[in-house]
């Protein structure tokens, strides 16, 4: 199973202090703590697109490459990809250059975005959410697909047998699509053969079994080879050297962010009894000790069969010198213990 970790580049305050990051420091901060996770390592490291105040990357691409410069074996991939408010030509495009710089090494995870300040900042009509996906991620695959293509559609200019250049280091870029429990997502994913990723950010962990049932049976039942099935799962967690640290450097940034989301949403604000009960066995957030988080990724490896598991620990700003330590801990204690235990299972042990 392939182990790493997702990243929307946060810049928020010091729940304490109220003392808040210079930009350019934010971003050097994440160029190091990229670097670290290739040396240790892992397998994946993602970047979110947003267009607020409190996330600095509004461009993954732009950010990916200069992490391949910097890197030499970890995949790069957005996390995601607002496709609905972005041009899929301009898409492919960028992600070929992060492609050729890396030597292979980009991916594309493509969503519909849980935030909305894309759609009006570009021209897009909100009541066009779901047609907007479809349409261009249908042309994205033909683009990763084709040289030259020939394209007509509602919600962009047509295209007459044109080439889009640079073609990427990889035959094709992999493609994932990104679910946040949307049913007819799993089923657009699992029927067009991409793999998904799902992402749990609340509740129990085990709610969200269905999805990924539906999501094997309708790749299964559309004709695709099983054997060949992605499926990456993306949660909440944090990590130190013993669990109480990790729960205490955790709580502030994570109930900041949590709470100013929640207002926004309706939510309730996050108070630590909430926040102890989702670091449960069965919850679905993973902060702790190594073994603690070990045990929680295998335990939902035993609940969805995944092939690729993503930590998002930069929900609030954490300080630095301590992401470092758990991207550490993360690479060269959990993953190998993990990859080591998946290994030895055996096929059908984990729910279908």
């Amino acid at each position: 199973m392939e182990i790493g970790i997702t990243s929307f580049v946060e810049n928020t305050p010091d729940p304490t202090t109220g003392n808040l990051l210079p930009a350019y420091e934010r971003i050097a901060n994440l160029m190091e703590e990229v670097e670290l996770a290739d040396q240790v390592g892992l397998d994946v490291f993602a970047i979110g697109e947003h267009h607020r105040p409190d996330y600095l990357v509004s461009s993954p691409a732009v950010v990916l490459a200069a992490a391949a410069v910097k890197t030499k074996n970890i995949k790069l991939s957005s996390a995601v990809t607002v496709l609905s408010s972005d041009d899929p030509v301009r898409v492919f495009q960028d992600f070929a250059h992060v492609d050729l710089l890396s030597k292979g090494r980009a991916e594309i995870i493509a969503g519909r975005g849980s935030f909305i300040e894309s759609f009006p900042l570009f021209g897009n009509d909100l009541n066009d959410y779901d047609s907007l996906f479809s349409e261009k991620l249908e042309l994205l695959l033909q683009l990763n697909k084709s040289e030259k293509i020939t394209w007509s559609g509602k919600h962009r200019p047509a295209i007459s047998n044109r080439g889009v250049y640079p073609r990427p280091y990889q035959a094709e870029l992999p493609i994932w699509v990104a679910v946040g429990g949307t049913p007819a997502s799993v089923v657009r994913a699992a029927t067009l053969g991409l793999p998904m990723a799902l992402a749990i950010i609340g509740g129990m962990p085990e709610r969200f079994v269905p999805f990924t049932q539906l999501y094997k049976e309708t790749y299964q039942k559309a004709g695709h080879d099983l054997s060949k099935l992605q499926l990456a799962i993306n949660s909440h967690g944090y990590l130190a050297d013993d669990s109480q640290q990790a729960a205490d450097e955790y709580y502030g940034p994570y109930a900041y962010v949590m709470s100013k989301l929640g207002r926004e949403r309706g939510w309730s604000p996050m108070n630590r009894e909430h926040y102890e009960m989702m670091r449960e066995p069965e919850g679905s957030l993973l902060v702790g000790s190594p073994q603690q988080v070990i045990d929680k990724i295998l335990y939902e490896h035993e609940l969805f069969g995944n092939t690729r598991f993503l930590l998002h620990m930069s929900v609030g700003t954490l300080p630095h010198k301590k992401v470092l330590r758990a991207i550490e801990l993360l690479g060269t204690v959990v993953a190998p213990a993990v990859r080591k235990a998946v290994s030895k299972s055996k096929p059908g042990e984990e729910k279908k």
